[in-house]
């Protein structure tokens, strides 16, 4: 059999990436294995529908923010899709599923994860807009639908090269019989390196810096309409900038997001350049199992993301969907008529001159 790791064929050398020829009686770790992924496929599928049906029931017309947000969701969903792809792969060692499913596993996997960063980045953008009131407009419908599908569009077209060049590759082992893995063929080695810097600039690295300036942006006005509203400054309603307890809310759900996201998909951005690396360093040695829990941790920024989010934001109606399921009462009547006298005695959160 083919030792985990690299193997070698036509003097070139392929990363097996799922496909991982072990040997032996690997029963016990095949089972934890295929049990994680069950886990995260059914908590990620759950979460998703979870979060969608939230932000539908609580607003019956949704922000902007709230639109891009559903767009993250959805692309959590498909995300997930390769789950039973990668669990058959798992499990046979050899690539059994065909060239249609080896063009589109890894290509699905960065459309998704593309959309996911790219979406985090315009809800970034549209909350500064919205905040600091640059446009006065409301956000139409269509202009949301052009902004998805140009999110889409944009993933799907920067992804494009995985869809061409990962393919099915036939090599013999070390018994003498045919193997198949499916593996990313680039035509050139110049062109594997510019796509990866490029990809991890376009859609890691600027995107990121998007995120951390319009988020440093909301941080600064939030800071400054607090000191100004200790203060008991008052401005006059034109020169102000008002961030309202549900902009603040909003704005806590999405940088918590954003935090999860970097932490979980760097380490899957890391070793995508280690193997660029390995192809020329034989001393460098990526096992597949590293691959697979690597690929297994960033899956599970699909469960994350919608319970951050809805915990973050919807933090009252999780309480109650909670206490509703455990049995306990929810508190009405003189609990509602404290919160409703709350809301009525709270300041809104303002205000900065600009």
């Amino acid at each position: 059999m083919v030792r985990a790791g690299c193997t070698q064929g036509e003097n070139k050398t392929y990363f097996p990436f799922f496909s991982d020829f072990r040997g032996g009686n690997m029963t016990a770790l095949l089972v934890g294995e295929l049990s994680a992924l069950g886990s995260v496929f059914l908590l990620a599928l759950v979460g998703n529908i979870w979060g969608i049906c939230l932000l539908v029931w609580r607003q019956q017309r949704l922000s902007a923010a709230n639109y891009l947000v559903l767009n993250l969701f959805c692309a959590d969903l498909l995300f997930i899709t390769a789950i039973p792809f990668i669990g058959i792969v798992r499990w046979t060692e050899t690539w059994v599923l065909g060239d249609v499913i080896c063009h589109m596993l890894f290509y699905v996997m960065t459309l998704s994860g593309t959309v996911v960063i790219v979406s985090l980045s315009a809800v970034s953008l549209e909350r500064v807009i919205s905040i600091a009131r640059l446009h006065h407009t409301a956000f139409r419908r269509r202009k949301l639908l052009a902004a998805a599908l140009l999110i889409w569009g944009f993933a799907a077209i920067v992804t494009l090269p995985l869809c061409c060049f990962f393919t099915v590759v036939q090599l013999p082992s070390v018994t003498g019989e045919e193997i198949h893995i499916c593996t990313l063929d680039w035509p050139s080695h110049a062109g594997e390196i510019i796509w990866d810097v490029t990809y991890a600039v376009a859609v890691f690295l600027i995107p990121g810096l998007i995120i951390v300036i319009s988020y440093s942006k909301i941080l600064q006005i939030t800071k400054a309409s607090r000191r100004s509203l200790n203060a008991g400054l008052a401005y006059s309603e034109n020169h102000q900038i008002r961030v309202s307890q549900q902009d603040y809310k909003l704005f806590r759900a999405l940088i918590v997001l954003m935090i999860s996201f970097f932490i979980m998909w760097s380490p899957i951005i890391i070793i995508i350049f280690l193997i660029l690396v390995q192809s020329n360093k034989q001393d460098i040695n990526i096992l597949p199992s590293v691959f697979f829990w690597i690929v297994l941790f960033t899956l599970a920024n699909s469960v994350v993301n919608p319970v951050l989010y809805n915990v973050a934001h919807f933090r009252r109606k999780c309480q109650k969907i909670f206490l509703c399921c455990t049995g306990n009462p929810v508190r009405t009547g003189a609990g509602s008529e404290t919160s409703a006298r709350s809301k009525r005695e709270q300041p809104k959160l303002s205000v900065i001159t600009r």
